[in-house]
């Protein structure tokens, strides 16, 4: 399981991939498997899709990673859109298929969704215990170096997190930050809450400037004036930017592991050239 690799080695390298979408090229979303599964991460993490919309897709992703190339895949799974008897089947199917970590997430609310029952979930902690009453699953959780973009004070936002640990979560996944300081100020705070579960630090390279100004925009995500001007000079010459990118998730990296932040998730939007080139410049750090 995921927490004992976590526990088991000093630093770890795992990677993020998205289900295609449908009618995507199928054959090419294969390569994209094949590919990142070679680069031989700690585990792979495959998203579920807004609305739970490649959920099923999911499933047969983080199968195939285990089955056919040999390494520990992390499902997410939403829960905001699903009642917890499609959960609970959700939970089934996984077992049946030898997948016993999950990333449990709220989700997106969709627009004019009311929670018409006691069946439908409205947050992650109550996914989390129903997950760790069902089943032995390692249970991954979302966090917000930042905050939430919902949540006015990142007091209240911690405390929503200390619930989510008490609930039954093994460790954390930050979203995406570029400011290593706001991630070491972040884990001095919830260390303050006694939040002990090990923390893997999400770090996304960035190739398209303008992509990730509105990613930046929906999460809260802010791009601190080094980042920004990298990406003012380099935003109409998308080699320079690609290989601008790297180089600043690479020093980011870096800076996180001299720092004692030792667990590193690679949100590579299915692209493995620039995983393979950032685990390459990185050979004999995480290795």
């Amino acid at each position: 399981m995921i927490k004992d690799i976590l526990s088991e080695k000093e630093v770890t390298f795992s990677c993020e991939m998205f289900p295609p979408k449908p009618g995507a090229d199928m054959a090419r979303f294969e390569e994209t498997i094949r590919a990142i599964a070679e680069l031989k991460p700690d585990f792979i993490s495959v998203t579920y899709g807004a609305g739970g919309s490649t959920s099923k897709r999911t499933l047969e992703i983080a199968t195939e990673i285990q089955d056919i190339y040999q390494v520990p895949a992390l499902a997410h799974l939403t829960c905001v859109a699903s009642t917890r008897e499609e959960i609970a089947a959700n939970l089934s199917r996984m077992k049946a298929c030898g997948i016993n970590n999950v990333l449990a997430l709220r989700g997106d609310i969709p627009q004019g969704m009311d929670f018409p029952s006691p069946r439908h979930y409205r947050y992650a902690g109550e996914l989390i215990e129903d997950i760790r009453s069902q089943g032995d699953f390692c249970i991954g959780a979302a966090c917000y170096p930042e905050g939430h973009v919902e949540c006015e004070h990142k007091s209240d936002d911690i405390g929503y997190l200390k619930d989510k640990v008490d609930r039954g979560c093994d460790f954390l996944t930050t979203q995406m930050f570029f400011d290593n300081n706001v991630l070491y100020n972040f884990l001095y705070r919830i260390m303050m809450k006694d939040i002990r579960v090990p923390v893997v630090a999400g770090v996304m390279p960035v190739t398209n400037s303008r992509q990730i100004k509105r990613s930046c925009e929906l999460s809260g995500t802010t791009l601190p004036p080094r980042f920004q001007a990298i990406a003012d000079k380099f935003s109409d010459n998308p080699k320079a930017m690609r290989q601008a990118g790297i180089a600043y998730a690479t020093e980011q990296i870096i800076d996180l592991i001299s720092n004692g932040v030792t667990h590193i998730h690679l949100y590579t939007m299915n692209k493995p050239d620039i995983a393979a080139q950032i685990m390459s410049n990185l050979s004999d750090i995480i290795r």
